[in-house]
């Protein structure tokens, strides 16, 4: 790093052996020394090289990316990762690598399916770092590009590698997932074979209690279509020597201890107990681990071992060999008798050799033989030599570990056999989960491979990956730039492997040599490496190497180097085990043909182990890497932070080293307007009147007069030491600034004291003053008093006589005018009197003349319809009489039938002929009346003005003289007159007279049909009951006969019962029919028959369906806010007695044409127009369709029969009828009692209701998505450039905002114009609130640039315009949509509220934010940092407070989760829609037009 240039007051990192690097400020600079204050407290003295800045503007929680740090350097990386892991935020980039720190703790709300759904699709280093992020960056790559990629976890044991693999798979499994014939996924079979690999690849190590000691990648397949389609799993360099050899603290592999844990039956079978008497696994002093049943992890491991396709007799199988491996370690040889012979020691050793070979299932014998024994094969012969004791101790561990060995790999293959792979898939995803650098006090040859695989798989790809990353960053950002040189560690791996003479070759030949050991290797690899720069021979070592890798030196011991390293299978071995009776330890070792000699073959772990490095490093080669570092923060297993042990980590890992990398390049990169805000103060002038920020920036560096400098395209790059510089600078200038400040403040304190000593002065000279002035007033204001008074009194004295004299004037003409006003209300009151008594009584006179009309024509009516009532109930006796036996009395009936209904035909019309003529002479009869009344009226009239004038003619006489003067000729004309009209009226009486004895006659005679009808009507109702028992009587006749009869009665039947709702007859005034007579039983019969013969009347029926669904496809509009098209379809379906038909076709054809017409899903217009008309019907159906309860409470039915009719008419008044004619015309919606097709039809109706809303819900969805996205965060504009020009800002905002509005807008705007019931447009615009709540909300909390004070004050001024477009929008629409946005409402609140750290936690909780959990809160508290004014955020004691509720509540995961859930339910039920609309909304809604034109459809117009 170069030199920077720190004053005093800078803020810097120093190195610390306690902490690793401490912060602190300079305090004195001398020379190169400097001295600096720790914010510990120490005083440290340090050199100026040892030294590096801290970035005093770094947010306290950190930053989710360490590129963006201002200094990338070694304490300001494990800063951050402090910081961050503090806050309980274990995920961090650098760049496109992931750094896992191991929390120690359970955080469910990290990995719940609401995290990757949000995920989901987002782009890389949106949102907050998390392994779903690199491998959903891993699968589009894979989608979109067609490349494989490959995902590698590394890091030492207990660092987390195991989980992270598991996160991965199920995000994968989650984006490309597929359900397996079996139940179980590709994913969960891999994840559930965890046990069963941990059982038998992990073991506890110093460091870790589930240490895996093999590595293990797992290869993921895709096809075509980026659905997984196999997987496989791929294991490497099992520690194969923990089977014989261990240290303590360790333990062997968890199989043995569950197997000596295993139920009582188990250890029976197997002969084993307690591990303690099993030398393989005695060599430690730890048998147990905290908190784990062995016995439990026993029954789960067998368990899994059934998922995985291992069935009983091959689990017995694999725990009988394991069985036997712990036998064969208490194997114990002494000499035998013969010279370098062994046999076993005791009878112990016996025992176990027979357990062992029982196990087997081999021969006692040849096991021993096996053992002690060894057959050389030359040329001439066969020679048996025996082994010494040691010898045969090595021979049975080569067998133990060898065993061990083919077991694992051969659960591996099974393991992969049952999962599936695609030979055909097109691209995968491999996830590596491989050890990390490691480097102990004792070092063997595990190590030595382990840091092999780190040199050449980690650190050579992953060097290559960083200058990948850092060259395509350089590349896009458009600005030349010279190739970074970094020297590889090529020469590391050709000291290793390099052949011939690399380490691994030398171990080889050592090996192969009978005499050789570990002391001569190492004396080989001394001679041979002495000169070699990465290999040094430890001081006081005789056989110890050191190697300086990447990480650091190791020292390797070489003791067991030899034996860990040898891999062959001996002859007599494999001639053993191939030979056993049991056929799963025979498959373990399959003969090969090239090994016919029992010559023993030689093969090397490091070779097989080098060999499938390079196989894995050619898989790798042809993928795409992506890297996740895990870090282990102590060794307590504990969430505790450890400095050293994370540094160390970081080293291993190569993440230092990759920093390193960016350093050699630029490794301060800054955005254009962060740099311009950060830097601004150093030149104002630049920024005044400048708009361009990249100008602004360049003017910005070169007058800081740096150099090395490049400007990409959307950020600065700047050389290492240069942003040291420029924040020294800056300091200066806030320096200066802030002395500036100071002079002016007591300056202003001055100033302001002056001006209040003066202000004081003046205002006691004022009050003086006034005090003066006030006094003088006072003078004045008594003597204008006084004048004042004395105007008043003499103009009350002068106003007083002039009240007196008006008074008694007016109270003269009062009294004058009240007595003319009442002779004249007097003499009107009499006029009104009078005609109102003339009125009344001519009133009454034409109201009785009327009513004795009536009566008549009422009476000739019902004579005439009781006389042929009798008529036809004397022809319904008779018929009733000849009924004689059975067939005769059937045929009888059919011809009466037959007779009656021509009868009651020809009674129609007699009837109607009848009824027109006395409504003709009705009408005559009332016309000539009306005529002769005015006649009488108008001669009355006369009467009474000749005698007025007569009376006039005597008063005006003058008396003065009598002249006797007979007018003659005027006297006859007025008698003959009179008499004229006398005889007139008398007359008119009489024809009165006798209308009247007539309408009594014929009332009489109506009374008495009457009664004859109703004993008429009884016969009907006994012959009808008569008939339908010699229905049943004959119904073993023909089958065709009885069809007709059948539908004849029971027509009959149905007709007579259902004839008042007949639509057709037309009601007069006085109850009965017009014109249009009544159907009757036997006319309805005949009237059917006839229609039946012209047409089918199912083909009928097809014609009216096709024609209503032909017109209700289209859009024929709405009338009075209402569909038409669902009020049509209603009153056709009620009209055709659809709802109580049990089989039609009409519901499935109206289902279909629903769903035809919603095909079109984009368009919203279309989809609001059939929501209205089927949530419309729907709700009709609803209205109509009785339930269990309707017939409850129900009023009195109407008579059914023809003679019930007649008799309501009768009875009923013309007022009375009228009204009820009324009302049914008013039925909209009649109640109907519904069959199974019906109700079928209902329930369809409403799942496509339900669907259509889901579907427009979900298109207004994706149109606020894109808007949603740039909503959240506020849009960037440099607080210095172009200072008149800060209007950019709101007008990006109300572009988004105004976008979200606009939206809502249409598809309000959309909905009211079709009419859509307003309580499905509230549900809509509630959940799309919900929506917007829910998206921006956990938004909010995954990305750390939104929870920021200037953020939320941009949040908060679209939510004021949404709050606004609720008002507008009113509550009928708009419902309780408002409400839905609490969660953001509520943390964007929070975010805008100055001095925070002031705030309680109870505040918090109580009044700011009481409906967001702790979980969220700390999150917002945690991630909020303030970029205008650099505020805090909230006190540290309510974060432990917090923190502390986050702990008691760690076990409940659904606590845990911050993340809010989308509601994508249908938040409404049929009943909501029924009680939201009235009946009485569809009384004038008109039927379409089309329709009601078909003499079909002619019942619409009702």
């Amino acid at each position: 790093m170069a030199a920077v240039s720190l004053g005093v007051g800078s803020l810097v990192w120093v190195e610390d052996p306690e902490e690793a690097w401490i912060d602190g400020e300079v305090i004195e600079v001398n020379g190169d020394n400097i001295k600096i204050a720790s914010t510990s407290g120490k005083t440290v003295v340090a050199k100026s090289s040892n030294v590096y800045p801290k970035d005093a503007e770094a947010p306290p929680c950190g930053v989710d990316d360490m590129t963006k740090l201002a200094y990338l350097h070694e304490p300001g990386v494990l800063n951050n990762l402090r910081s961050r892991y503090d806050i309980n935020e274990i995920y961090t980039y650098t760049g496109s690598i992931l750094i896992a720190v191991n929390p120690f703790t359970r955080l469910p709300h990290l990995y719940d399916s609401h995290m990757m759904a949000q995920y989901k699709g987002a782009a890389f280093g949106e949102l907050s770092p998390h392994p779903f992020a690199v491998a959903d960056a891993a699968y589009r790559v894979m989608i979109n590009e067609g490349i494989s990629q490959s995902i590698l976890v590394s890091g030492e044991s207990g660092a987390g590698k195991t989980e992270s693999t598991k996160q991965l798979m199920r995000y994968l499994a989650y984006m490309g997932g597929r359900a397996s014939t079996d139940g179980r996924s590709v994913e969960q079979k891999v994840l559930e074979s965890n046990p069963v690999l941990e059982a038998f690849g992990n073991a506890k190590t110093v460091r870790n209690n589930n240490s895996s000691r093999f590595g293990k990648f797992v290869e993921i397949q895709f096809d075509q279509k980026g659905r997984i389609s196999g997987a496989a799993i791929r294991t490497y360099l099992l520690e194969r020597s923990r089977v014989c050899q261990l240290s303590d603290p360790e333990r062997n592999y968890h199989c043995f201890y569950m197997l000596c844990a295993a139920p009582p039956e188990d250890l029976k079978r197997y002969k084993v107990g307690d591990p303690k008497t099993f030398h393989y696994l005695n060599q430690s002093n730890c048998y147990q681990i905290d908190g784990l049943d062995e016995s439990k992890e026993y029954i789960a491991t067998r368990t899994a071992m059934d998922v995985v396709g291992i069935n009983s007799e091959e689990q017995d199988a694999i725990f009988r060999v394991v069985a036997a491996i712990l036998h064969l370690g208490n194997i114990e040889f002494a000499k035998g008798k013969e010279m370098d012979s062994s046999t076993p020691k005791d009878d112990k050793s016996w025992f176990h050799l027979k357990t062992a070979a029982e196990l087997f299932m081999c021969d006692v014998k040849a096991l021993e033989d096996s053992l002690c024994k060894r057959v050389i094969v030359t040329r001439d012969e066969t020679i048996t030599k025996w082994l010494d004791p040691e010898a045969a101790a090595v021979s049975r561990d080569a067998l133990a570990k060898v065993v061990y060995s083919r077991l694992f790999d051969w659960l591996v293959d099974r393991i992969n056999s049952s999962i599936g792979q695609d030979p055909d898939s097109k691209y995968i995803i491999g996830v590596l989960d491989i050890y990390g650098f490691e480097s102990f006090k004792t070092n063997s040859f595990e190590q030595f491979c382990i840091n092999l695989t780190n040199e050449k798989l980690q650190q050579q790809r992953f060097n290559q990956h960083v200058f990948k990353m850092e060259q395509e960053e350089y590349e896009a950002e458009y600005f030349p730039f010279s190739y970074i040189e970094f020297i590889d560690n090529q020469d590391i791996l050709d000291l290793i492997e390099k052949k011939p003479g690399g380490i691994i070759a030398l171990l080889d030949e050592a090996c192969m040599f009978p005499r050789s050991t570990h002391e001569t290797f190492a004396q080989k690899l001394y001679q041979t490496f002495k000169n070699h720069k990465r290999f040094a021979k430890p001081k006081l070592a005789r056989s110890d190497f050191t190697i300086c890798h990447y990480a650091g030196d190791v020292t390797y011991q070489t003791e067991l180097f030899l034996d860990k390293n040898k891999d062959y299978v001996i002859a007599e071995h494999q001639a053993l085990l191939s030979a056993s009776t049991c056929s799963f330890v025979a498959s373990l070792f399959p003969t090969s043909s090239d090994e016919s000699s029992k010559s023993s073959k030689f093969s090397s772990i490091g070779t097989r182990f080098k060999q499938q490095l390079q196989q894995l490093l050619e898989t790798l080669s042809s993928t795409e890497p992506h890297y996740i570092r895990c870090v282990k923060p102590n060794n307590l297993l504990k969430p505790i932070f450890e400095n050293h042990n994370v540094l160390q980590q970081l080293r291993c890992g190569g993440v230092l080293e990759a920093i390193r990398i960016s350093c050699a390049g630029y490794p301060t990169r800054k955005p254009f307007d962060e740099f311009v805000d950060r830097f601004g103060i150093l030149a104002p002038e630049v920024l005044d009147g400048n708009s361009d920020e990249i100008r602004a920036c360049k003017m910005l560096l070169e007058k800081a007069g740096l150099e090395g400098y490049q400007i990409g395209k959307t950020k600065v790059f700047l050389r290492a030491g240069q942003m040291a510089e420029l924040d020294a600078r800056r300091t200066e200038v806030l320096g200066r600034s802030a002395s500036i400040i100071q002079r002016k403040v007591r300056s202003f304190i001055a100033q302001k004291s002056y001006i209040l000593l003066k202000r004081s002065a003046l205002q006691i000279q004022s009050v003086c003053r006034g005090q003066l002035t006030r006094r003088i007033y006072e003078n004045m204001r008594r003597e204008a008093s006084s004048i004042r008074i004395q105007r008043n009194l003499r103009m009350h004295i002068a106003r007083k006589g002039y009240k007196e004299l008006h008074s008694s004037a007016v109270s003269i003409q009062t009294g004058l005018r009240g007595m003319a006003a009442r002779d004249e209300l007097r003499f009107r009151r009499q006029t009104k009197a009078a005609i109102l008594i003339q009125s009344h009584c001519r009133k009454f006179l034409a109201r009785l003349h009327f009513i004795k009309a009536k009566k008549g024509a009422v009476s000739i009516q019902c004579a005439w319809r009781g006389k042929v009532a009798r008529k036809e109930l004397r022809k319904l006796k008779m018929a009733a009489r000849e009924t004689g036996a059975l067939q005769a009395a059937k045929n009888k009936l059919e011809k009466q039938v037959e007779e009656l209904t021509w009868r009651l035909q020809l009674e129609k019309r007699m009837r109607s002929d009848l009824e027109e003529a006395k409504t003709q002479e009705n009408a005559k009869l009332q016309s000539a009346l009306q005529d002769m009344q005015l006649q009488f009226k108008e001669t009355k009239e006369l009467l009474m003005k000749e005698r007025e004038t007569a009376k006039k003619v005597v008063e005006t006489v003058p008396v003065i003289q009598e002249v006797p003067v007979v007018d003659h000729e005027l006297t006859n004309k007025l008698a003959s007159e009179n008499e004229k009209l006398k005889a007139l009226v008398s007359s008119l009486e009489k024809k009165i007279d006798d209308a009247e004895k007539k309408y009594e006659e014929s009332n009489k005679l109506s009374e008495e049909r009457l009664k004859q009808a109703m004993d008429a009507e009884t016969k009907i109702i006994q012959l009808k009951t008569a008939m339908q028992s010699l229905q049943e009587k004959v119904s073993d006749m023909a089958s065709e006969n009885q069809i007709l009869r059948q539908k004849g009665f029971s027509t009959t039947a149905s007709r007579v019962t259902d004839y008042p709702q007949t639509p057709d007859a037309k009601a007069m005034t006085n109850g009965h029919f017009g014109n249009e007579e009544p159907q009757t039983p036997a006319r309805n019969l005949t009237t059917e028959f006839d229609s039946k013969a012209k047409r089918p009347p199912i083909d009928r029926q097809h014609e009216n369906v096709d024609a209503l669904i032909e017109c209700v496809m289209k859009d024929i509009g709405f009338s009075q806010g209402k569909p038409v098209a669902a009020f049509t379809i209603y009153k056709c379906l009620i009209h055709w007695k659809s709802f109580e038909a049990e089989r039609t076709s009409v519901f499935d054809r109206l289902i279909q044409m629903i769903g035809s017409a919603i095909e079109d899903q984009d368009n919203n217009e279309h989809m609001a127009y059939w929501l209205s008309n089927a949530s419309t019907l729907l709700f009709l159906l609803q209205r109509s369709i009785k339930s269990d309860g309707a017939n409850a409470v129900r009023k009195p039915t109407p008579p059914t029969s023809l003679f019930g009719r007649m008799t309501m008419g009768f009875r009923s008044s013309p007022s009375t009828v009228n009204i009820a004619a009324a009302a049914s015309r008013l039925e909209v919606v009649r109640q109907v009692e519904a069959k199974y097709p019906a109700l079928l039809f209902k329930q369809q109706l409403t799942a496509y209701v339900e669907k259509m809303y889901g579907i427009i819900r979900d298109n207004l969805k994706k149109e606020l998505g894109s808007f949603l996205t740039l909503c959240i965060q506020a849009p960037r504009a440099s607080k210095g450039v172009l200072r008149s020009g800060r209007s950019f800002g709101k007008d990006a905002q109300s572009n988004h905002w105004q976008g979200i509005i606009d939206c809502l807008n249409n598809l309000l705007n959309t909905l009211k114009e079709n009419f859509v019931p307003p309580i499905i447009v509230q549900k809509i615009f509630t959940q799309i609130f919900s929506y917007i709540n829910v998206q921006l909300f956990n938004s909010l909390l995954l990305r750390r640039e939104c929870c920021t004070f200037s953020n939320g004050e941009y949040v908060k001024a679209g939510l004021a315009e949404l709050e606004l477009w609720c008002c507008q929008a009113k509550e009928e629409y708009a419902g309780s949509a408002w409400d839905e946005l609490k969660h953001i409402r509520q943390a964007v609140g929070f975010l805008v509220i100055h001095q925070k750290y002031r705030i309680s936690y109870d505040e918090i909780i109580n009044d700011l934010c009481p409906i967001l959990s702790v979980q969220q809160l700390y999150r917002i508290c945690t991630l909020y940092w303030d970029d205008n004014y650099n505020t805090r955020s909230v006190s540290p004691d309510v974060i432990s407070s917090m923190r502390i509720l986050m702990t008691e509540d760690s076990n409940n995961a659904a606590s845990s989760s911050f993340l809010l859930d989308d509601n994508s339910s249908i938040p409404f039920s049929v009943d909501d829609l029924s009680s939201s609309l009235q009946v009485k909304e569809f009384s004038d809604v008109k039927p379409a037009v089309e329709l009601a034109e078909n003499p079909a459809f002619q019942f619409l117009h009702e």
